[in-house]
């Protein structure tokens, strides 16, 4: 498998083709086994939370919420020093509470705002490092596709995983915006805006996109609340930004009805398919006993769950290089759930330290998605991007290896209960 995706070929062809040969190969099982599993993979209720997540995430990026947003985040924090890059990164903390994609986001800041930090003197390889570093909060906020695949997979509530990412994803916009803060120092990246806003500037704004910023509330109420499933919450989402698009903001019409349904479908299938495919390829580690080697393994080098978490980290972020995130995750999650059981970690805290992971591959070469959608949006050279991306990729590493050693940070919200 790892070596057809080397070769270049698409995910699910490569996770398909590697199971399809053990199935033909094997005296006890059969390619109908394999097709069982495919198809029992996607009977799942819980799976219609991905579509309408999708969806939402779509009419945010193509609805015209994205640079009402934007300008917001001009407004407040368009005096900073760096203040182009700083706009960027809080932009990202906002969108990605709604799309949960690190790729959309690293694709609106790259069209939108790098070309304006050009202007104002800002080198491309630091405005393309800023777009795709701030990009990794989006995964990690709820409503992020890889904490529902990891909590669907691996049989983990996704809404305390959900809320598990929050404070994570806030640490990583801190992060990000004290390393802009440095370099902006160092390079004299000015502010965009002479002075702080006035309050009735910051109202105005505010006023804007107050029906786009209420989507994060409603989402985080409705997690905290239990009201809704995470499938209702997914529906009343897609619900909720159709409607802002529609009526409050009136930029969503027939024509872009249709192209965002066409790509939510196209978003959704790709998952959906490679899930299916991964079911497959699964089964073949239940009945291996994958697992349990694993787990063996591990415990004849250590039991100690920190020096576990920092092996498997190690693992991953090696992994994340080379083999596509959304794979790894599809296939690993069972595995790295037994593996957390059996260690004493919380299976919420490996959802999170897994998704960052994986997420943080998409920044290097050479799958790098989001590293090739930025630089083929901007036209920066990977070189560039990689001298540029270094300060932040340490940072990201760092507080890595912070959360696997303080997993309170990640549990304070799931774990936290009202008097």
């Amino acid at each position: 498998m790892i070596v057809a995706m080397v070769l270049g070929v698409p995910v699910v062809f490569a996770v398909l083709g590697a199971a399809l040969i053990y199935y033909l190969a094997g005296d006890n099982t059969s390619t109908l086994v394999m097709m069982q599993q495919v198809q029992t993979s996607l009977r799942s209720f819980p799976l219609l939370a991905i579509p309408f997540f999708v969806f939402a995430g779509t009419v945010m990026a193509k609805g015209g919420i994205a640079e009402r947003i934007i300008a917001f985040a001009y407004v407040v924090v368009g005096h900073w020093r760096g203040g182009l890059a700083q706009v960027a990164v809080l932009n990202s903390l906002i969108m990605g509470s709604m799309s949960g994609s690190a790729v959309a986001d690293a694709a609106v800041d790259s069209r939108v705002l790098v070309p304006q930090m050009q202007r104002h003197g800002y080198s491309l390889g630091f405005s393309s490092a800023v777009s795709a570093a701030s990009s990794l909060i989006a995964p990690v906020l709820p409503p992020s596709t890889s904490l529902i695949l990891f909590g669907l997979l691996g049989q983990v509530s996704v809404a305390q995983l959900f809320l598990g990412g929050v404070v994570p994803a806030l640490l990583i916009a801190l992060i990000c915006m004290a390393i802009v803060n440095i370099i902006a120092r160092r390079r004299s990246y000015g502010a965009v805006r002479s002075a702080s806003a006035t309050w009735s500037e910051i109202g105005l704004a505010l006023r804007a996109c107050f029906w786009a910023l209420m989507m994060p509330v409603i989402l985080l109420l409705g997690l905290r609340s239990g009201l809704f499933t995470i499938t209702e919450l997914a529906v009343i989402a897609a619900l909720y930004t159709l409607a802002v698009s529609v009526f409050a903001y009136r930029t969503v019409g027939w024509v872009e009805f249709w192209d965002i349904l066409k790509d939510t479908v196209t978003t959704t299938s790709t998952v959906l398919i490679i899930m299916g495919a991964s079911a497959a390829f699964s089964y073949v580690f239940a009945i291996e006993r994958v697992p349990a080697h694993v787990i063996a393994a591990l415990s004849a080098v250590s039991d100690n769950k920190y020096l576990i978490l920092l092996l498997l980290n190690i693992a991953l972020l090696l992994l994340g290089m080379i083999v596509e995130g959304a794979a790894i995750m599809i296939l690993a999650a069972p595995v790295l759930v037994g593996i957390a059981q059996h260690f004493g970690i919380d299976p919420v805290q490996m959802g999170v330290l897994v998704t960052l992971n994986l997420t943080i591959g998409t920044l290097t070469p050479p799958v790098g998605i989001v590293m090739f959608t930025v630089c083929s949006i901007t036209g920066c050279r990977v070189g560039d991007f990689l001298r540029e991306l270094a300060p932040f990729l340490a940072s990201l590493i760092a507080l890595l290896i912070t959360l696997s050693m303080i997993p309170q940070i990640i549990l304070f919200l799931p774990h936290w209960t009202s008097p």
